[in-house]
């Protein structure tokens, strides 16, 4: 199963693609999750410009609520040598829901990542997320997560605890993650927040920023997530994005609306 499939995207025109918003994209609140907006302009942008993605950067406007068909346009604003910049549109019934900014390209100059992949156990001897009740019927029964440093739901005591965790995540039966798989990875950013405070938070995505390293086959993905702020109600986080043999994928970044809650 590639993103596209995962996401039931499909192309209209040239310019056009849609998909429906069923149980696996959608977010426990019953609209289109964050993380696959982004991946869904991704993909669009990607079969339209015929390059891969540098960056990508969503903007969430309203929600796609559950059934809507969401159809996602693209501009190709500027086609360069090398680098194309380009913008894509998700709409329903005509009324934006988000817009997709992104650069699609390829270079020659290369070095190692300056940075390096945490000391963690293999997913399988790390704990499955025991996710509330109030996660059911969404995408998180859809991708499988396991805890690989911080605290499971059922740990959470009110003791504040490392802005760092990490979770490993695969996607069933899709071994070679592109750049729309990590996109739809990097949003578990918005519900960072709760380890540290040590209280459960829902985090919805305001923006949703991925950027590319290397991309190569992996079943599993580690997603290291650092948050840095949460001022007014508004956290700010980013996240590492690796392979199971400790090759940097992506990085990820998000500012997230934040409140507590208290659901089983």
């Amino acid at each position: 199963m590639d993103a596209g499939v995962f996401l039931g995207l499909e192309r209209r025109d040239e310019r056009t693609w849609s998909l429906r918003v069923t149980e696996r994209v959608m977010t426990p609140g019953r609209f289109l999750f964050g993380g696959c907006a982004l991946a869904a302009g991704v993909l669009a942008l990607e079969g339209a410009s015929g390059r891969p993605t540098v960056w990508a950067s969503a903007q969430y406007l309203t929600y796609a609520t559950e059934a809507a068909e969401v159809l996602v346009t693209t501009d190709l604003a500027v086609v360069g040598g090398h680098v194309t910049q380009a913008r894509a549109t998700a709409t329903v019934d005509d009324v934006a829901v988000v817009t997709v900014n992104a650069a699609l390209g390829t270079g020659s100059l290369t070095a190692p990542p300056w940075t390096d992949r945490p000391t963690v156990p293999a997913p399988l001897d790390c704990p499955r997320r025991d996710l509330p009740s109030w996660y059911q019927n969404s995408i998180f029964e859809h991708v499988e997560t396991r805890v690989a440093l911080g605290r499971r739901f059922s740990e959470i005591d009110g003791t504040p605890g490392s802005p760092t965790t990490a979770i490993w995540a695969r996607i069933p039966g899709h071994l070679e993650p592109s750049a729309a798989t990590v996109a739809i990875l990097g949003d578990f950013v918005s519900g960072g927040a709760t380890d540290p405070l040590g209280r459960r938070t829902r985090g919805r995505s305001l923006d949703n920023t991925i950027r590319i390293a290397t991309l190569e086959p992996t079943e599993w993905v580690l997603c290291e997530i650092h948050m840095h702020a949460l001022v007014g109600g508004f956290g700010q986080g980013t996240a590492f994005l690796w392979s199971e043999s400790g090759t940097l994928l992506a990085t990820a970044s998000q500012s997230i609306a934040a409140k507590l809650w208290d659901a089983p």
